[in-house]
């Protein structure tokens, strides 16, 4: 294999309003495009899995605009939905993942659309298809897994993606492996979630799609259990209602009328000292799970990484670093790049720097 092949790489992302695409020559982006849908496109279809073939359309559509046919690719990467519990790393999308994508074995939401895409455009022009790094990744230790309930055991559910390729990163910028290094990530955008990346596995992490972890923009995080149990039996309210008020409707916008951190950060600026409070509020949670996560690795952490939107505050991040570079220095990665993630991912595999792995969900 020549060392200075280049490997086309079509990205595939699907969100709830859009789905944005890239086109990749190995690390270098070609072109990238977000599809927007309006919510009258979207109505036509009675589920999520229903939009595969509309958005797929879309997308080729897309291609063709810049010139380009599927059949130019050399792989297809799409981003992983909420499938069941694996390892990390670049996966063939196969039937079992296809079934529990149009299932939706850990809840409908648009990410599992990837999968679906990319096994049509397989199937039309044996190009092979590939998830990298969802979302359910899980190498969490057995000691990471206890609840403090046997019905309820402990799981990952993460920003696994942005987590791995920032981790990885770091480990190319200082020229030590991944899997020497320790370090804690901590992602903060829509959710926030904090992972102990010790030797090249997630030992722990939370279920940041699940309630755990601190306050985020939108979510309620880890609450009182007696508290929640009473607010679930006073009869006010149904299961949507609770489910949106932990998930939608809590965190920043339950205190302060908006998920808009840049727009809160201004105003505390401003003087309003109920934003401000509850500003740092949020820095002293993430600073706790991030201290929390530091016992994986007790005195060992080599560096902790903040990453994701809210990393681009100033003011957030000099006030974790404040907090938390007793355990270790810190590294500062702003924002996410899903899109090259992606293709590195694929990259991998194809360059033979990794195998690509069967998705073989245990029943």
């Amino acid at each position: 294999m020549s060392e200075d092949r280049k490997y086309r790489i079509l990205t595939i992302n699907p969100g709830s309003t859009s789905t944005k695409i890239a086109v990749f020559d190995n690390e270098e982006e070609v072109f990238s495009q977000t599809l927007r849908h309006s919510a009258e496109e979207l109505d036509a279809y009675d589920s999520i899995p229903d939009q595969w073939d509309f958005r797929r359309g879309l997308v080729l559509d897309a291609l063709r605009e810049h010139g380009m046919e599927a059949e130019d690719m050399d792989a297809f990467c799409c981003r992983g939905g909420l499938i069941r519990p694996i390892p990390s790393g670049t996966y063939r999308v196969n039937e079992a993942m296809l079934r529990d994508c149009r299932e939706g074995f850990r809840g409908h939401h648009a990410s599992n659309l990837g999968a679906l895409i990319g096994h049509q455009l397989e199937e039309e022009t044996s190009i092979p298809a590939f998830v990298v790094d969802p979302p359910s990744v899980d190498e969490m230790s057995a000691s990471a897994c206890y609840s403090g309930h046997p019905m309820i055991r402990r799981t990952s559910l993460f920003h696994a993606l942005n987590q791995k390729a920032v981790a990885r990163r770091f480990a190319a910028e200082t020229g030590r492996p991944y899997e020497d290094l320790n370090l804690i990530v901590c992602h903060m955008g829509g959710g926030v979630s904090v992972g102990a990346h010790v030797g090249g596995r997630v030992l722990d992490t939370e279920n940041a799609f699940g309630g755990e972890g601190p306050f985020t923009p939108g979510r309620a995080g880890s609450m009182p259990v007696n508290e929640i149990v009473d607010l679930c039996f006073c009869g006010e309210y149904d299961q949507e209602k609770i489910m949106d008020m932990m998930t939608r409707e809590g965190g920043m916008y339950a205190y302060a009328g908006t998920t808009s951190v840049q727009a809160l950060t201004e105003q505390a600026d401003r003087g309003d000292q109920k934003v401000k409070e509850m500003l740092e509020a949020f820095c002293y949670q993430v600073a706790k799970e991030i201290a929390a996560m530091s016992c994986a690795a007790p005195g060992k952490i080599d560096q902790i990484i903040l990453t994701g939107g809210i990393a681009y505050s100033g003011p957030i991040t000099e006030r974790l670093r404040e907090q938390t570079e007793w355990i270790a220095p810190v590294t500062i990665y702003p924002g996410e790049d899903e899109m090259l993630s992606l293709a590195q991912g694929a990259l991998r595999v194809l360059t033979g720097e990794e195998e690509a792995k069967e998705y073989r969900p245990q029943e």
